[in-house]
């Protein structure tokens, strides 16, 4: 038999002053899985990532967090989580040591487990010529490396990232990446919230979020296939001008900027890739170069966020 998911949500909901942040969510998690809430800010990512590690009541609806439920006893959720936010609450007069140390109080863990949890934590991290430094020295990627290891010293079963590569440098990022990656493996259940559509490519399934509605919810591979259409990528002078040139046209379904290159969902690119080009260099957007690319989680993104699967998923 299939395990338990690891969470359930069901019809999630809160508000702020009559503003609506999350919007009736309803999906699970399967426990072991990297599952990613990616959406803009203001999507409602942080605020569903709050109430599931009941520190934020809903307005309506609950989920089921391992055994508890974060409406009638949100501080059970507590003992099955680690809830890592965007500004953990590191305290930069300790040194890192002593930070991961603290926790490991806060947590409980049996000195006798400490040694290995903390060689292991070390080991992946590689934080341990750093032992001693002050965790306030530390660069914004090993502070995002304290935090976790400070997160997971009590071995959680679920645990709770709030964009944990937000600003951090491009090794760091990977270095975190390797790290979700390992504790998945050891089986634990990784929820991650982001914004970089590059690395909603790493989960096993994606939410996507849109003014704190669900959007969608499937592999990243299904719903790059949920793409009908062929994506062009056009190198191009004036690129948000040439973007807006190019949605007006008949067989656009879409333009979005990349860089300085324009993505162009059509319905075929072997019958618009000419008039395109076309169109663009007599409204004097000079075209320098155009290929033929699979849709990207980003293509997806956009497709769903400007709304043209007509409705919310379900």
């Amino acid at each position: 038999m299939a395990s338990a998911p690891a969470l359930v949500i069901d019809g999630l909901s809160r508000s702020f002053a009559g503003r609506v942040a999350v919007d009736k969510l309803t999906f699970s998690v399967s426990a072991g899985e990297l599952f990613g809430l990616v959406g803009p800010d203001g999507a409602g990512k942080t605020t569903t990532l709050r109430m599931l590690a009941g520190v934020l009541s809903p307005s309506s609806g609950d989920a089921r967090v391992g055994p508890a439920s974060i409406v009638r006893d949100p501080e059970a959720v507590k003992h099955v989580i680690a809830y890592m936010p965007q500004r953990f609450g590191l305290y930069a007069d300790l040194t890192v040591i002593e930070n991961i140390i603290f926790y490991a109080d806060l947590y409980r863990v049996p000195r006798a487990d400490r040694p290995a949890r903390l060689e292991r934590l070390f080991a992946f991290s590689n934080l341990g010529p750093f032992q001693q430094r002050l965790a306030g020295a530390l660069s914004g990627g090993m502070k995002q490396k304290l935090g976790l290891c400070c997160a997971l010293i009590h071995h959680p079963d679920i645990l709770l990232l709030d964009e944990p590569t937000f600003g951090v440098d491009p090794v760091s990022r990977r270095d975190l990446w390797l790290i979700i990656h390992e504790m998945v493996g050891r089986g634990t259940t990784v929820v991650v919230s982001t914004s970089y559509m590059d690395e909603a490519e790493r989960f096993d399934r994606v939410a996507l979020l849109h003014e704190g509605r669900l959007k969608a919810l499937d592999t990243p591979v299904k719903l790059q296939q949920s793409i009908k259409g062929e994506v062009l990528v056009v190198s191009i002078t004036d690129v948000r001008r040439a973007r807006d040139l190019a949605e007006s046209m008949p067989g656009v379904r879409g333009a979005a900027v990349f860089g300085d290159t324009l993505h162009v969902l059509v319905d075929s690119a072997a019958g618009m890739a000419t008039a395109i080009k076309d169109h663009l260099a007599a409204a004097g957007c000079a075209v320098t170069g155009m290929r033929l690319t699979a849709p990207s989680m980003e293509d997806v993104f956009i497709e769903y966020m400007a709304g043209r699967k007509g409705h919310d998923h379900e």
